[in-house]
């Protein structure tokens, strides 16, 4: 298992009962034999707000960073998800989104599979590398809008 995933692991087995943690970055690297850098880079590719994290960070001597998963209702979930999307959005982020609303049951697994074949790059090919992130911003928006709660 690679360094990242160990780390991530580590993260989410510290979250387990509060749905949040607070963590010391050179407390955990001590621990896990890794330098600083890397716990910085797993929190920030791994605990986005696209993948359902907030992160809240404080410097110092007794600083920490405090990783929590932000927690919704449904429909106050979609909604936060279509209004953060904007205008345009890229298929990693549109899967991250996705990923994560079936991960916390806002989306079932048929409906998050039907929403990644209607964001997938492949169904844009036909379309300006222009316009591509602009259609799959409105498509996504709009099967989120009629997601059955």
């Amino acid at each position: 298992m690679s360094m990242s995933n160990i780390i991530a692991q580590m993260i989410l087995e510290m979250m387990q009962d509060a749905g949040e943690t607070e963590i010391q970055r050179n407390e955990l690297a001590q621990t896990l034999g890794c330098v600083p850098s890397q716990i910085n880079y797993v929190i920030s590719s791994r605990f986005t707000p696209e993948q359902g994290y907030t992160v809240e960070s404080r410097r110092g001597g007794g600083g920490y960073i405090r990783i929590a998963r932000i927690k919704y209702d449904k429909g106050a979930m979609l909604m936060h998800v279509v209004n953060t999307v904007g205008t345009a959005i890229d298929e990693a982020t549109c899967r991250a989104h996705i990923q994560n609303l079936n991960y916390q049951n806002i989306v079932s697994q048929d409906e998050a599979r039907l929403i990644l074949t209607a964001t997938s790059d492949k169904c844009y090919r036909e379309l300006p590398p222009q316009l591509r992130d602009r259609v799959r911003a409105t498509i996504f928006k709009q099967m989120l809008l009629n997601v059955k709660g």
